[in-house]
């Protein structure tokens, strides 16, 4: 009965009320365990009591516990995300600064006067309250005074992500557009050629060759229960080369934009670096960089690491994504395919690029006022035949077949070069090298011109009507190229994919100029739209974001252990479907970033469906059963509930013995 009545004034002081939304997570938490007396006196104080519940051990920092709620009295659905409509800190918490002092809590003038009374920061704070929405309008208009550059925002919202979490990921998710050129590409990469220079605080896990033995010992070191992973070894970082350590800044920015645009539960990410050295002479000259100053480890030596890396996930959390982000091109595809059906994993730069990319040319179709099978009408030029690049041809390749054309018909649809040129039957594909064996049935089909050609003439001669760049080769988007491209269509599909902004192949102005408005341009980096002679080309951005939110989230909500090719086609089906017939008629071929977390549930309702569709779901059958008894907008309901949505709760001590309780 005390308990209960303890109970009670604590729930009270902080003025809770019941706050039960069309999302199952009004969950009753405590870090002392739950009883039947203080269960029914939540119950009473208008909570949802659920009708069957475990605990598991704490996913925050600092001690917060969570409670997951696998069945609701009134509702059937699994709550994955379980969120908290109080935040209760341990009884050996310190009250009064340590409170200000801590990102998790930390709510800066945000606190209400009950708060700081019952916190002990009465007086540590300026006196007047301010919302959320208060504290974001505030900083979003210092982030944008006249002046500020990219870097200057970066920093920002480093900065407020070390002091309050909470408020970093409401403003990136109220301006999402704009901060997530800032949090990601193009900004981020500047931040990782001085990421050791600009280190603060430690955020993630640094596994490096020195460590071999002992990585899965050191998966216990980080103590929250973990969803997704983004592991890099920095070999490839952005097309900006090998930067070793400093990838982790790549780790760090995409697990934000997770969060941000999925809903992903911030405590449950993980950003990793794998640390085999570097190659960069100027990384290893830099007194100050942090990272193993030694030459990278290569081969079979390099593969073990990767081996036992995933071993070790695999042993914490057998359930948790692994996004692999910028590996070198010689590993990202063995890698891939060695560990595709050991754990639940994709490669972003392989197969989400090719997800966009694809969504890209569907939405282009709609734009030109065609159906999505039209893609067998279209001819394609890529530049670049490195792991992203051979990604997504075999993807695009993979969708003519599916609409209707032999695998060798859709063979001869593409013109593929590298550095060398043209990639032809006549050249010479050595045995055992990385992406050989993607490429040779493309070569194998382009017998019908020389070898080594250049990209002038091979436009010439394939009169394309898509020319993509996965080259990383600033302006190899000539504009007599561009111009040509212009000539032979009326709509010419342009898509400079490579990042960050200076290598892009194109701009969008060149492209404008040089087609008189009428191309469908998309780009890996942002650039503005571009009007001539009163024609607005849209400058679409085949961001990744698009895809790996939705793919990440409905992948762990629907417990999948695989990601199937469906499960990536059913997200390239379901990002133009996004888009309005206004938007259609622009020749807008993507939605709005600032739509990031609409698209998203689209997005996990189509692969959590195609994923029931192919017997991969591992939840005993309640997501088919979902979809059969509310379909695919209930399904979407449910991705919809899930997500984390980051706003202030109310605060207050568990009612312990011991020091900081009420």
């Amino acid at each position: 009965m005390r308990a209960s009545i303890k109970l009670r004034e604590i729930l009270e002081a902080a003025q809770v009320v019941r706050t039960f939304r069309p999302r199952p997570n009004c969950v009753f938490v405590s870090t002392l365990g739950v009883n039947n007396s203080w269960r029914s006196t939540a119950s009473s104080l208008g909570f949802l009591a659920p009708t069957s519940t475990r605990e598991y051990a704490s996913s925050r920092p600092c001690g917060l516990a969570q409670r997951e709620t696998n069945y609701f009295a009134d509702r059937t659905h699994t709550c994955r995300f379980a969120e908290n409509d109080v935040m209760i800190m341990h009884a050996d918490t310190n009250r009064g600064i340590e409170v200000l002092l801590n990102p998790i809590y930390n709510k800066g003038t945000g606190f209400s006067l009950a708060e700081k009374e019952r916190l002990g920061i009465r007086g540590l704070t300026p006196p007047r309250y301010f919302t959320i929405e208060q504290q974001c309008e505030k900083i979003w208009a210092n982030l944008t005074e006249k002046g500020k550059t990219g870097m200057f925002r970066w920093r920002s919202m480093q900065a407020l992500q070390d002091r309050n979490e909470t408020l970093f990921y409401r403003l990136l998710v109220d301006h999402i557009e704009e901060l997530a050129p800032v949090i990601y590409t193009p900004t981020v990469g500047e931040a990782c050629l001085q990421y050791s220079r600009l280190f603060r605080r430690p955020r993630g896990m640094y596994f490096s060759a020195d460590d071999v033995g002992h990585f899965n010992a050191m998966m216990y070191n980080w103590k929250n229960d973990v969803s997704v992973i983004v592991v890099t070894d920095g070999s490839r970082v952005l097309g900006l080369g090998d930067l070793g350590a400093h990838g982790m800044g790549i780790s760090v920015g995409k697990l934000d934009l997770y969060v941000a645009g999925a809903g992903i539960e911030p405590s449950s990410v993980l950003p990793c670096v794998l640390d085999v050295g570097t190659d960069n002479e100027e990384l290893l000259a830099d007194p100050y960089y942090f990272g193993l100053p030694q030459k990278r480890i290569k081969g079979d030596a390099f593969m073990n690491i990767v081996d036992e890396f995933i071993q070790a996930v695999k042993n914490r959390w057998p359930k948790a994504l692994v996004q692999f982000e910028d590996f070198s091109t010689d590993h990202a595809m063995p890698i891939l395919k060695r560990h595709r059906e050991n754990v639940l994993c994709f490669n972003d730069d392989i197969q989400g690029t090719a997800v966009v990319v694809l969504a890209g040319i569907y939405g282009a179709m709609a734009a030109m006022g065609k159906s999505p099978g039209a893609i067998t009408e279209q001819t394609f030029v890529v530049c670049g035949a490195g792991s992203a690049g051979m990604g997504i041809v075999n993807f695009i390749h993979a969708a003519l077949v599916h609409h209707g054309l032999s695998p060798q018909q859709a063979f001869e649809r593409f013109y593929i070069l590298d550095k060398h040129g043209l990639i032809t039957s006549n050249r010479e594909l050595k045995e055992g090298e990385p992406g050989v064996d993607d490429l040779r049935p493309f070569a194998e089909s382009r017998r019908d011109l020389p070898d080594g050609i250049n990209l002038r003439e091979v436009i010439e001669s394939a009169k394309p009507t898509a020319l993509l760049g996965a080259s990383t080769v600033s302006g190899l988007f000539t504009h007599e190229i561009l111009t040509r491209m212009g000539k032979l269509n009326k709509n010419p599909i342009i898509m400079p994919l490579s990042n960050p902004t200076s290598r892009a192949e194109c701009t969008a102005e060149a492209t404008a100029n040089a087609t008189e408005g009428r191309a469908i341009f998309s780009a890996g980096s942002p650039f503005d739209d571009v009007s001539r002679n009163g024609v607005t080309m849209v400058a679409n951005q085949g961001n990744n974001l698009y895809v790996f939110p939705g793919l990440g989230l409905g992948s762990i909500l629907v417990g999948s252990n695989y990601i199937s090719d469906g499960m990536l086609n059913a997200a390239a089906e379901a990002i133009p479907k996004t888009l309005h017939d206004g938007a259609i008629r622009r020749r807008a071929i993507y939605p709005r970033i600032a739509d990031i977390r609409d698209v998203s549930v689209k997005v996990a309702a189509a692969v959590m469906k195609q994923a029931v569709d192919e017997d991969r779901e591992n939840r005993g059958g309640k997501i088919g059963h979902m979809i059969s008894r509310e379909g695919i907008e209930g399904l979407e309901r449910y991705v919809r509930s899930s997500m984390y949505y980051p706003e202030y709760r109310p605060t207050v001590f568990s009612p312990g013995s011991g020091r900081g309780t009420l």
